[in-house]
């Protein structure tokens, strides 16, 4: 009992003085210590998170719907939304597993220009984000109203790598990242808020990074 209880303080000194470790390196790095959120640690490579598999789109496949509380709902083909006016932004995102990346450059459609078109209705209060495989992630409309709540088709000046959500996905940079969800095909206007696939599954309705809402209670 006192080896078990001996190698699990070991654990949690480590993980403690990887963090800590970390956050020093960001400080070192020239960076405001106050961009990266607690119990987070900064990475320079992406990490590769998904449930099930990495679809693929023959050309003239994929396409995003918006709908549900609008007064004019439309279909999209990739075409037709990589010919809208376009906005690129460098944000930082942070995922619930807890990793962290700086300066991560996007471009896309705003969020809100598609929703202008759509002519959204007064009652509509949340957006569910739907993607393939039955995925969805719940928003509020406020958030995803912001400049920087994109629609997005390229990841540093290039198409987006199917592992990390190409041909397109929502990028809503200021929650955690798995409210931006991969391989996006459809927004929907909705009267109130319900859970998606991880809220459902015990993950937090609204995750804010900054105030660590990873889980239900938080």
């Amino acid at each position: 009992m006192l080896n078990h209880t001996r190698n699990r303080n070991l654990g949690n000194n480590f993980t403690v003085g990887f963090f800590d470790r970390n956050r020093d390196d960001v400080a070192s790095k020239g960076y405001d210590p106050s961009r990266l959120p607690p119990g987070q640690y900064l990475t320079e490579r992406f990490p590769v998170l998904h449930v099930g598999d990495v679809p693929t789109y023959e050309t003239g496949e994929w396409s995003l719907t918006v709908s549900g509380l609008v007064d004019k709902p439309f279909t999209l083909t990739f075409d037709e939304l990589t010919a809208l006016p376009s906005q690129t932004i460098t944000t930082d995102i942070h995922c619930v597993t807890k990793w962290s990346k700086f300066d991560t450059t996007w471009t896309g459609v705003r969020v809100k220009d598609l929703f202008a078109t759509a002519g959204v209705k007064p009652e509509a209060s949340h957006v569910m984000g739907h993607a393939e495989f039955g995925y969805t992630a719940n928003l509020p409309l406020v958030d995803v109203m912001r400049d920087d709540s994109l629609v997005v088709y390229a990841y540093d000046g290039e198409p987006i790598e199917p592992i990390h959500g190409g041909q397109v996905r929502l990028v809503v940079p200021h929650l955690y990242f798995w409210k931006s969800p991969k391989w996006l095909r459809a927004l929907e206007l909705m009267p109130a808020d319900k859970p998606g696939f991880w809220e459902r599954n015990g993950y937090h309705m609204y995750g804010d990074p900054f105030l660590e809402q990873r889980y239900w209670g938080d």
